[in-house]
């Protein structure tokens, strides 16, 4: 995946190698790409010195930091916010030190915000996030416009994809995220009716009791007439002996988790790649969902992998 403000992504990038390649003078494929010269140059040296790979976005990560503040400092300054429970700007006086380094140190260790502390001893913890899996499922329905057969417009261009995607339909990927240990499962179906939810949410309760998560006790979902009034929907939930919850009305961030897995399912599924058929891409999906479960890591989880936390 491309960082989101790179002007080319990986495909961008191929199609400028192949431009090039075809005999075209380097500046004129470059400004009609809208990149400059010199990054056009870059990514074809890396092409030529590495091959497919050299397309692929590096880490901007320095190798060495001489200037970062050292660890007793932080520890100090991590004692300090957890037994005092100063800001940054009360912080620096007192250790002599900027505001925004102090900052930069709390973030690095999940002090930054006061409500992820438990204000009489001061410990870490993280309210946002239930104690054990199986608490809380998250399931959210994520609606993609189908990919006709031979590509789209990522495909074939702007101008040609108009013509193809004329009543594609849509597919409807319905997912569950456990709260705790962030492990997914996810599915694609035509519609998002109350059978069709019904059965997603025992066949996710089946992956998760697969991975070790043998109860579920609550389930939250948006507003969806399926989720509010289904009768097959209740009747799923008290097979599983679990509690359906809603979000709020319009307030989307209350299930934020599973709103925060279906942008990464675009970005590292969807769009990851310019697929040339809707089989394609839903052949892909099982795949993905491998990795996010069981090689991907994540920050929300302090670089581990959903399933050391199971």
């Amino acid at each position: 995946m491309s960082h989101r403000n790179a002007r080319l992504t990986v495909h961008g990038r191929r199609l400028l190698v192949d431009r090039v390649c075809s005999g075209r003078p380097v500046a004129h494929v470059a400004a009609e790409m809208g990149i400059s010269r010199p990054t056009a140059h870059k990514w074809l040296r890396r092409w030529r010195s590495e091959g497919e790979s050299g397309l692929i976005d590096r880490s901007s990560r320095p190798h060495r930091t001489p200037h970062r503040t050292s660890a007793a400092i932080e520890a100090r300054i991590c004692r300090l916010r957890q037994d005092r429970k100063l800001g940054p700007a009360r912080l620096g006086p007192v250790l002599g030190m900027p505001a925004s380094t102090v900052h930069r140190v709390l973030t690095r260790h999940g002090l930054n915000r006061l409500a992820f502390l438990d204000r009489p001893t001061g410990r870490l913890i993280r309210r946002y996030e239930r104690e054990h899996p199986g608490e809380l499922i998250h399931i959210d329905v994520k609606k993609l416009g189908r990919i006709p057969d031979g590509g789209g417009h990522r495909t074939l261009g702007r101008q040609a994809g108009r013509a193809t995607r004329s009543n594609a339909g849509f597919d409807y990927v319905h997912s569950a995220v456990d709260d705790h240990s962030r492990l997914a499962y996810s599915e694609i179906h035509p519609d998002e009716k109350v059978t069709t939810c019904a059965g997603f949410l025992t066949r996710a309760a089946a992956f998760f009791h697969r991975q070790g998560i043998t109860r579920i006790e609550r389930v939250l979902t948006d507003n969806a007439w399926a989720y509010r009034k289904g009768l097959a929907w209740k009747n799923a939930l008290a097979d599983l002996g679990a509690t359906g919850k809603l979000t709020r009305p319009y307030r989307p961030q209350t299930n934020g988790k599973v709103e925060r897995f279906n942008r990464t399912l675009a970005d590292e599924w969807a769009y990851q790649r310019p697929y040339t058929s809707n089989t394609e891409r839903t052949a892909a999906l099982a795949d993905f969902i491998h990795t996010y479960n069981h090689h991907r890591c994540h920050t929300a989880l302090g670089g581990c992998i959903d399933h050391e936390r199971c």
